[in-house]
């Protein structure tokens, strides 16, 4: 249980630099405190590729989101997951915004951002037709894009385990101690009870989130705030009329960007989110108040947007830590490094964000040889709704289990869930990211008993110990 490396947190950051680090001779392990990667900040954003114009190259965040755009199609070739450049849109509603338009599409230029365009009213009524009639202008960022980010870090898991990489999920850091030139960390048992796990490392790289604060004071290292900022979604069904064929921003505010009409990789719609702060970093409620501001906000763009097309209202968090990335090594204690505050654009910026932390780790001396034998690639996971007839029918020759489609609002088929599974997505929200089956417009209600019974065939567990999200979030009464 000695490693060279440690990344406490497998969100897109700790993803990503886990991916990177299993280009090289060394021993790394990944620390994750739920029950699958991505349950935490990266389960529930915008899922944008940003475009790089919307904050000055001064700041760490938007060099590390210029780089890691550009990064994205050979990641796409690369992991298989589904990304689409589909382009950004920022639409000025009346002529006193142009300004502001005027002022992004400089720092766009600045930047260095390819193909950027100023936009009259005509030019952005012919990039999106939906949009409202008040339209006075625009930008226009060809070069943005959209993404699942879940499904982009299972990918990016899945390549890490297959170049050496171990994963230790349900394993929530509790305590750290330095003796000579080895950390070691302990964690929680499998179910919160007395007894402890355990790993050593000579680096620890800190990539934990919204907790990134609390694990800094574990280890003895710097002590800052992490702030909760909460973002609510509406979430609409693929058929609306509203689906725009890019991603739609309103002018930015000093808070947020705003409010945004966002086209999935899969065919729904996002709208939202809010940005307000949240006192609790486990809060994911929901207000009809703030919902109903989102619905009346997205109208002002796109007016066919219709509460009746809404399938479900959701909430992520974002953790704040002033204007910038805090990605450092640390000051007070050795061989442990900062990757904090890291909220937009950091989706966009996380496979530099690996690159960046791999050359700290060589600057503080970790020795880092190349692999001969890394393979960067994965193999792609068929899907029964992405595949046409003949090839449909060629899988369900090989297995009978294509044929018997489990999730009907997505076309989900048993053979993708026990995929899932048997890759370790033992949840239902595991399920649910990976395969997109409970994501549609009856939102699991016909399908979670059939993926709960498939579950339990597959690991053994039995009703219920069959949870939503790991921990006690057990669907059918608590574990015996």
């Amino acid at each position: 249980m000695e490693f060279d490396a440690a990344i406490i947190g497998c969100g897109v950051s700790g993803a990503n630099i886990a991916r990177r680090l299993s280009a090289y001779n060394i021993k790394t392990a990944i620390l994750e405190k739920a029950a699958d990667v991505s349950f935490g900040t990266s389960k529930a954003n915008s899922g944008i590729i940003h475009g790089g114009f919307h904050h000055n190259k001064k700041h760490l965040k938007t060099r590390l989101e210029i780089q890691g755009n550009m990064m994205f199609d050979q990641l796409r070739r690369e992991l298989k997951f589904p990304f689409k450049r589909c382009g950004i849109i920022v639409v000025a509603l009346h002529e006193e915004e142009m300004k502001a338009i005027e002022q992004l599409y400089l720092q766009g230029l600045e930047n260095d951002v390819i193909g950027i365009e100023l936009c009259s009213r005509r030019r952005i009524m012919e990039l999106e037709p939906k949009l409202s009639t008040d339209a006075a202008g625009g930008l226009y960022a060809p070069g943005g894009g959209i993404i699942e980010p879940y499904r982009f870090v299972f990918a990016l898991i899945e390549s890490a385990l297959k170049n050496g990489v171990r994963l230790y999920t349900n394993f929530k850091v509790i305590e750290a101690q330095r003796d000579g030139n080895l950390w070691t960390v302990y964690a929680e048992d499998d179910h919160g009870a007395q007894g402890l796990r355990l790993i050593k490392a000579r680096y620890v790289i800190n990539a934990a989130g919204l907790f990134a604060d609390e694990v800094s004071k574990i280890f003895g290292a710097e002590d800052f705030k992490i702030s909760v900022r909460k973002g609510e979604y509406f979430l609409l069904d693929r058929l609306t009329k509203a689906c725009p064929s890019r991603v739609v921003f309103p002018v930015p505010t000093s808070v947020s960007k705003g409010m945004l009409i966002i086209p999935t990789v899969e065919g729904t719609v996002l709208v939202g989110p809010t940005a307000d702060a949240a006192g609790d970093k486990d809060d994911f409620s929901t207000t009809a108040r703030r919902l109903e501001q989102i619905l009346v906000s997205g109208k002002t763009m796109i007016p066919s947007l219709s509460q009746n097309d809404v399938i479900t209202a959701f909430a992520g968090l974002r953790p704040c830590l002033g204007e910038d990335f805090y990605i450092e090594a640390s000051k007070k204690v050795p061989a442990f490094v900062q990757v904090a505050g890291i909220q937009s654009p950091g989706l966009t910026a996380s496979p530099a964000i690996g690159e960046y932390v791999k050359n700290i780790l060589l600057e503080m001396g970790l020795q880092l040889t190349e692999k001969p034998g890394w393979d960067p690639n994965i193999e792609a996971h068929p899907c029964a709704r992405e595949v046409d007839f003949h090839e449909l029918d060629a899988l369900i020759a090989r297995d009978s289990v294509w044929g018997n489609i489990v999730c009907r609002c997505e076309n989900v088929s048993e053979a993708e869930i026990v995929q899932a599974v048997r890759l370790g997505h033992n949840t239902l929200d595991g399920v649910k990211y990976f395969t997109r089956a409970q994501m549609g417009r009856c939102q699991g209600g016909f399908c979670t008993y059939k993926i709960i019974k498939i579950i339990m065939r597959e690991t053994g567990l039995s009703w219920n110990e069959v949870t939503k999200h790991g921990g006690k979030s057990h669907v059918l009464g608590a574990a015996l």
